[in-house]
C-alpha cells in the first residue's frame, strides 16, 4: 500500500505555487455577473409599459 501522507504532501507542495489566481478568477466572475444583475435590477424600473400612442394623452388630459 502507497505511503499516503507522502502522496498528499506532494501534491500540495505542487499546488502551492498557483497562488490565489483560481480565487480572484471566481471573484471576479461573480462581482461581474452581480454587476450585471444589479444594473438590471435598477435599469427595469425605467421601463414604460405603454404601447398605446393614445395612453399618453388620456393621462395629460386628466392631470
Amino acid at each position: 500500500m502507497p505511503d499516503t501522507i507522502d502522496a498528499a504532501a506532494a501534491l500540495l507542495a505542487e499546488a502551492a505555487p498557483e497562488g490565489l489566481g483560481d480565487t480572484l478568477r471566481i471573484v471576479l466572475l461573480a462581482s461581474l455577473v452581480g454587476g450585471v444583475l444589479l444594473a438590471w435590477f435598477l435599469l427595469r424600473g425605467y421601463r414604460t409599459e405603454d404601447t398605446d400612442a393614445d395612453s399618453n394623452t388620456v393621462d395629460d388630459a386628466n392631470a
